[in-house]
């Protein structure tokens, strides 16, 4: 029989509020108090934290703090990750950012979601990964949905609710996002 964590790693219905799972958020809500309370500054304690915290993550990152993620261990970034500002991961599900990729203040990037049958979801969700490729830059206030994959080489304009995939080199905006342009390679 499947753990609960088990359960929401493979993306299946899991119980959010199991012990483990618990566990695993306070003892990153204490990371993420020393980041973006404590430290607040990216200095060599911040970094310390940080790879406690995102131990799938390569060391050529920047988080401008405050950041914010449920478990960390799910979240996979690239070399020359750049987080600004009030950034939010809800990573249930693996969330990976390739290398070269600009995140703008106030991005949320959500794996987590739940049924829309309300009565399966007071006592269930369950998570889709999140993937954005190398060379992207992802603009400020965007909202990145479960399940979608950007492709290399896009830019995000500001402001967006991204609820589908986007193909390599577009240019998407608005809510729904939607393609309006193919950048060059």
């Amino acid at each position: 029989m499947k753990t609960e964590k088990e359960k929401m790693l493979s993306g299946e219905n899991y119980f959010s509020n199991d012990k483990e799972l618990t566990l695993d958020r306070n003892r990153v809500k204490k990371l993420l108090h020393k980041l973006n309370v404590v430290e607040y500054l990216m200095n060599g304690n911040a970094r310390a934290i940080l790879r406690e915290l995102l131990p799938n993550a390569h060391k050529r990152i920047y988080i401008e703090p405050p950041f914010h993620c449920d478990y960390g261990y799910n979240i996979h970034l690239g070399e020359k990750v750049y987080f600004n500002v009030n950034c939010v991961v809800l990573d249930a599900a693996k969330v990976t950012i390739g290398s070269n990729v600009f995140i703008g203040p106030g991005v949320h990037i959500y794996t987590a979601t739940h049924p829309t049958n309300a009565v399966e979801r007071q006592t269930v969700e369950f998570a889709k990964p999140v993937s954005i490729g190398n060379d992207c830059w992802i603009g400020g206030n965007t909202v990145i949905c479960p399940g979608v994959t950007i492709e290399n080489g896009c830019t995000i304009g500001a402001g967006s609710v991204v609820t589908k995939d986007i193909p390599k080199n577009s240019l998407a905006v608005g809510n729904p996002v939607r393609v309006i342009k193919k950048l060059k390679e």
